[in-house]
């Protein structure tokens, strides 16, 4: 799908969109509970359906009504899948998943797009090497087979999250307790304590020991429970980019007291607003785009803490410097560096590329408020935000879809 979109502000009230992430855990922890669950407040985007299907796949039955899932969980020690778990192209999927997938001693397939399975698994894959557990990757397709039991897990922080978030799901199933050591500074730690305040509300408990060490009881039951889904930082920020670029948009429905990390994107794009300064968005990954593309409207900036930028849905910084540059921005990318000098900004002058990357269309999209212009792939944005471009047209925005 193109979109083609005419200069333009955005003005009146929206609400955010539900928290992907919080949605997941929630979705899962409501899996794997004992009795009947609901989820309220849900956006059924790409990366949430696919959770919804590799939960039925595992034996937990989820009836969706509206907004709503209801979900009756499945004890996964006793699961024996009989089709592969589709995790569509959800990273977050794929990895909250495998661990849980290791509880059944049984052959269990996933399958994904082939950027997906190309995304980084180390860490997984060392774990099932150490303890002798299947684990067969290909282009579209992974198997893995194991026992998975309590202990002590040493996982490097400067991964994704996702990882730690996975083992946090399954090893409370498990006999034995469990630590898990971060053996590097801790990246995206926001998220781990989103898992661990959704592990809580399911009865659960999983703590830091200390800065390092996270520390799970085993021999736990997950409890049934009624939650909502809150408000999506990441996604709010779209919104607080193009108020930074003259619109007016209000927006509703986020917990002032929410751990998200995307959190802070308000401070990042006031300072990006009123100087050109240097961020560190290692515990903020997913607002990189959008910072980048205020940055490039505004006064430049340097962001540090991009390495991980590469490991998602697209190589973001190399995306974004590619598009940018059609608007006559210039972007320096380093190995955990990236600098964006607006050296001579402008309406750019090619299609722009959406690189199958839903950040990459939207963070472009906000730019092209101000100059307009036209993004291919924009139906990427299927992936989290489905109806964002519906949504700029309610605001006012002028925005043309055709198909290509």
């Amino acid at each position: 799908m193109n979109v083609t979109i005419r200069p333009g502000k955005a003005n009146g009230s929206v609400m955010a969109p539900p928290s992907k992430s919080v949605a997941h855990r929630l979705l899962i922890c409501a899996g794997l509970a004992e009795g009947t669950s609901r989820i309220r407040g849900l956006a059924y985007n790409e990366d949430i359906l696919a959770t919804i299907d590799c939960l039925r796949a595992l034996g937990a039955s989820c009836t969706v009504d509206g907004d709503t899932v209801t979900i009756m969980g499945t004890d996964l020690r006793k699961a024996m899948p009989a089709q592969a778990l589709c995790c569509r192209e959800s990273g977050s999927t794929l990895r909250f998943l495998i661990p849980l997938a290791l509880l059944c001693g049984q052959n269990v397939s996933f399958t994904g797009t082939e950027k997906l399975l190309s995304r980084p698994l180390g860490v997984y894959e060392q774990l099932c090497r150490e303890k002798n557990y299947g684990f067969s990757l290909g282009d579209r397709h992974l198997q893995v087979k194991g026992n998975l039991t309590g202990g002590t897990f040493q996982i490097p922080g400067n991964i994704s999250s996702q990882f730690i978030t996975g083992l946090l799901f399954a090893l409370p199933l498990t006999m034995q307790d469990s630590r898990i050591q971060i053996t590097t500074p801790v990246e995206s730690r926001s998220y781990i304590d989103l898992t661990l305040q959704a592990l809580k509300a399911f009865g659960v408990s999983a703590f830091w020991q200390d800065n390092t060490t996270l520390f799970i009881p085993g021999s736990q039951r997950y409890m049934a429970g009624d939650m909502t889904v809150e408000g999506d930082y990441s996604g709010a920020a779209f919104y607080g980019a193009m108020n930074a670029l003259g619109s007016n948009v209000a927006v509703q429905g986020l917990r002032e007291d929410s751990l998200q990390g995307d959190k802070v994107y308000t401070k990042h794009i006031q300072s990006l607003s009123v100087g050109t300064p240097e961020i560190d968005i290692s515990d903020c990954p997913d607002l990189g785009p959008v910072l980048f593309a205020v940055a490039a409207a505004k006064n430049g900036g340097v962001f540090t803490g991009t390495g991980r930028l590469k490991m998602k849905e697209s190589d973001r910084a190399e995306a974004m410097s590619r598009e940018l540059a059609a608007f006559g921005v210039k972007v320096a990318v380093e190995e955990n560096t990236v600098t964006v000098i607006p050296v001579d900004f402008h309406a750019p002058d090619r299609v722009l590329q959406g690189h199958n990357d839903h950040r990459i269309v939207m963070s472009l999209a906000v730019l092209l408020m101000l100059t307009g212009g036209q993004i291919e792939g924009a139906q990427a944005v299927r992936k989290s935000f489905p109806d964002f471009f519906e949504k700029l047209k309610q605001l006012g925005v002028a925005v043309y879809e055709s198909k290509k």
